[in-house]
């Protein structure tokens, strides 16, 4: 079939536009392949942004890929970061990727977004390529080699760019639809429905618009709202909220036994039934062979073995790795660190043991693992197992040797991938360390080892995860994958990865990670580093890496500063641990929370620690997401019923109101006062006076006829702000991140509605204001009759101003109260439908983008 996804060529393009270029090194070299020389390149005459290339293709095709030729060798000016945009017109480009290229002479090709939202394949005639950062941060921008590819077969294209002209003509009709309903425009609304078939957004939106905000009802919304939460409708915006750490000391009964303090321990989980096993480590004087093992459920420690060695088990030690057999129950020991003095030819052996949880049994499965094709002894290493396939697998680590021959070569040498198959008893050399004598042979696999980096096992996507890590005096933030299926090797560039910023963890000294497979999240605990200069990089924080989305997030990062009380039994009056390395971590992922136990606070050599920490990381659910609802639903019915009523306003505060709060949270409480501040508060207007809200935002379209002048609009600009940035607070405390950008988004659409309608609506009021007052008083009649009524006033008025003072007598040109009040009623009553209005899209933020209008206006789109 022509014309497939699948028929990916190469594309011919020419240079349409630049910023600049410096010497002979013209754009149109981008053009031509040619690594081996120097000049074959374009580059800018300046590094000041905005520097780019424009290229226009020959016809629209579907761009799938790009691909970047080097030089031969590493160079300042490659590209460390950079975008690229797309469009079928010069001047509406999107974003189609972001990202960098490595610093060497491989060339790389990056998948580009080739689809819309909504999944339709994206037709492009220019491609623009915007440098951001060089690997030398002071020089010009360098791109060598430019190479676009996929689908250019006319007839696919033609058929390609029917559908999504069609579909931008839908998303048009349906910003118009916007816009009529906001302004309140039904006759307009409902033709330009009928006769093009386009829905604004899913029946129930539109129920949901029609009973807030034209029939205000909030009860029936807040009904609708429990069966939208409870049909999981806000689901997808739970899950796209961030996490909250939660630290907690695990205090265990006190005088009973518990491990003492330490580092370079191991700490193991059984997922089955919440056991985690902890083993030996460094207590600041010597090496331990204890053996605990501590039930979450009872939260208890139990103290297995004291000294292993004298039950046939290993003898103390520290910085080794253990990983645990769900199938049998079993845990497997391997490797650990020897002091100079010990590293003896007879004590160089890399013992691997087994300790059975059932019969509580050691078993030692071989003297040395080296003798039978697996790893040397090495320590600072990784192992995970595939249970599925009873394999373990080690990776990296140094390798231990006698003292004499370290000492001569003066470097150290490193440990590659091994795997261990259980029921076979068997080693095999998986890849080898790049540095090892085989390396260079074009039949053998290497990878550049490292030691204290992260190693995990995803069961699902059958593949190893490495990241970070230590060789020599290099701290690695590189992103690896093994594929243990198809044993291929990658490097995987995060979308957000830029070693320049702190989008990524800094390579700590110990770093510690774990796995959720089921979230596909990855987990990374950094550490304290053990070299003072880098102390103030590489506090303990705490990062989640979606593979998913192939993007780093920074969940939290200590707060926390060094002191005494971190080490002594007061450790409980903190609220966080303290900043250590050496220490381990473990994730339950049956409660889904994370163990910490002990480590070097690296303030004093003979100084461990022997805390317990448990980590949450929390979001918000559907319980707080019906409570925030509520919560907005309410606050919005109380402001209405205070303008007129304050004596039922005081009773729906103290009921309805009064049990969406948390009274036992400070920040819930002052924003409960804050709303019954609303029955007092007031701000003079003419002599007159008006109930103010402090909670919400001050509006544009309201301020011509309410807001205070001079100083006093400043003042309730900033009450206002204030008020805005508490009840974001308050979101944040009912386990909610309230939406960004809803009021920002609409504001200026919906405000428009009042100054066009102050301006066409009131012809009368305006003409009187604008005669002298000798004129008004000989004009008396003409000033008290009232607004002619127009044509359908009160449909077209439906949602817009134009209906309330259809039906309303034009305020009295005389200053008298009367007058002044009806006036502020009609204002009350059109800022009522605004703040509902900006209330109903504050809410359709939570539902699925699908289901709901635009979120863009038509007022987005107009330049004046």
């Amino acid at each position: 079939m022509a014309g497939t996804i699948s028929d990916i060529k190469k594309l011919d393009y020419d240079i349409y536009k630049y910023s600049s270029y410096s010497s002979s090194y013209l754009p149109e070299n981008i053009r031509e392949d040619n690594p081996s020389n120097q000049t074959s390149r374009w580059s800018s005459n300046t590094n000041t942004p905005p520097q780019y290339l424009v290229l226009k293709l020959e016809r629209p095709a579907i761009v799938t890929k790009i691909k970047f030729g080097k030089y031969e060798k590493t160079h300042v000016c490659n590209l460390r970061k950079f975008k690229i945009l797309g469009g079928l017109e010069e001047e509406r480009m999107v974003l189609l990727f972001e990202g960098g290229l490595r610093n060497d002479s491989v060339p790389e090709t990056f998948n580009l977004k080739h689809r819309t939202n909504s999944g339709e394949l994206l037709p492009i005639k220019f491609i623009q390529i915007v440098p951001l950062l060089s690997w030398g941060p002071s020089f010009n921008f360098c791109i060598w080699y430019v190479e676009l590819l996929g689908i250019e077969d006319s007839m696919f294209i033609l058929s390609n760019l029917r559908k999504y002209n069609m579909l931008r003509e839908v998303e048009i009709v349906r910003l118009f639809l916007k816009h009529c309903r906001q302004q309140g425009y039904v006759n307009s609304f409902s033709a330009l429905q009928e006769e093009t078939g386009v829905k604004l957004e899913d029946e129930k939106m539109t129920e949901l618009h029609e009973t807030l905000v034209n029939r205000g009802d909030f009860k029936k919304t807040e009904e609708m709202l429990v069966g939208f939460i409870e049909n999981g409708l806000m689901d997808n915006y739970l899950e796209r909220q961030e996490y909250k750490p939660q630290w907690s000391l695990q205090l265990t009964p006190e005088n009973e036994p518990r491990p003492g303090r330490r580092g370079g321990h191991q700490l193991i989980i059984d997922p089955m039934t919440s056991t985690i096993y902890l083993y030996g480590g460094w207590d600041g004087n010597e090496d331990l062979s204890d053996l605990w093992s501590y039930d979450v459920k009872t939260n208890r420690w139990t103290l297995i073995h004291e000294r292993s060695e004298l039950l046939d088990g290993p003898t103390p030690r520290a910085c080794h790795k253990m990983v645990y057999d769900t199938r049998n129950s079993q845990i497997f020991m391997l490797g650990r660190y020897l002091d100079s003095a010990s590293r003896t030819e007879e004590n160089i052996n890399s013992d691997f043991y087994l300790y059975n949880t059932i019969t509580k049994t050691w078993f030692l499965i071989c003297n040395d693992t080296s003798q039978v094709g697996g790893p040397q002894l090495v320590f600072d290493h990784q192992m995970c197992i595939d249970v599925d396939k009873q394999t373990i697998y080690v990776f990296g680590g140094r390798i231990l040797e006698p003292k004499n021959e370290e000492e001569t070569t003066g470097q150290y040498r490193y440990s590659g991938l091994f795997s261990y198959h259980i029921s076979t008893n068997t080693w095999a050399h998986i890849l080898v360390d790049c540095e090892h004598p085989t390396a260079s042979s074009p039949y053998v696999q290497s990878i550049r080892s490292r030691v204290t980096h992260s190693m995990l096992f995803h069961h699902k996507h059958r593949k190893l995860y490495i990241f970070g890590g230590q060789r020599g005096k290099d701290y690695m933030t590189d992103f690896l994958i093994y594929d243990v299926n198809t044993n291929e090797l990658s490097n995987m560039t995060p979308e957000n990865n830029n070693t320049d910023t702190k989008n990524v963890p800094q390579s700590g000294f110990t770093q510690r990670a774990t796995i959720d497979c089921e979230k596909d999240e990855i987990y990374v605990l950094t550490s304290l580093s053990k070299e003072k200069e880098r102390r103030d990089l590489n506090i303990n924080s705490f990062w989640l890496f979606s593979l998913s989305k192939k993007e780093w997030y920074c969940v939290y990062k200590s707060e926390h500063s060094n002191g005494e009380n971190c080490y002594q039994k007061s450790q409980n009056t903190c609220h966080e641990p303290c900043p250590r390395y050496a220490h381990q971590i473990v994730y339950d992922t049956t409660n889904q929370v994370h163990f910490l136990f002990g480590g070097n606070p690296g303030t004093n050599s003979n100084v461990r620690l022997d805390d317990f920490w448990v980590l949450r990381l929390e979001k918000p659910n559907r319980g707080n997401i019906l409570r925030y609802c509520k919560y907005l639903l309410r606050k919005q019915e109380y402001e209405e019923i205070t303008k007129n009523d304050p004596l039922s306003a005081i009773l729906y505060l103290q009921t309805k109101l009064y049990d969406i709060i948390d009274h036992s949270d400070p920040v819930q409480l002052k924003e409960f006062h804050k709303l019954a501040s609303l029955l007092f508060k007031s701000d003079t207007v003419d002599g007159e006076t008006e109930p103010t809200s402090l909670l919400t935002c001050p509006l544009a379209s309201t301020a011509s006829a309410s807001a205070p002048v001079g100083g006093n609009k400043h003042k309730q600009q900033r009450a206002d702000d204030d008020g805005h940035k508490e009840e974001e607070n308050l979101a944040k405390v009912m386990r909610v991140e309230s939406p960004k950008s809803v009021e920002e988004a609409d504001t200026s659409s919906i405000s428009s509605m009042s100054s066009s309608d102050c301006s066409q609506n009131q012809p009368q009021q305006g003409a009187a204001a604008q005669q002298p007052p000798e004129k008004l008083e000989g004009n008396s009649s003409a000033a008290n009759s009232t607004v002619p009524q127009k044509p359908n006033a009160a449909k077209d008025g439906d949602g817009g101003r134009a209906a309330i003072e259809a039906n309303a007598p034009t305020p009295s040109t005389s200053r008298s109260s009367g007058g002044m009040a009806r006036n502020r009623a009609i204002d009350q009553q059109f800022e009522m439908k605004i703040r509902r209005c900006l209330l109903f899209n504050k809410l359709v933020d939570l539902m699925p983008e699908a289901l709901c209008q635009p979120k863009k206006n038509i007022s987005d789109f107009v330049l004046l």
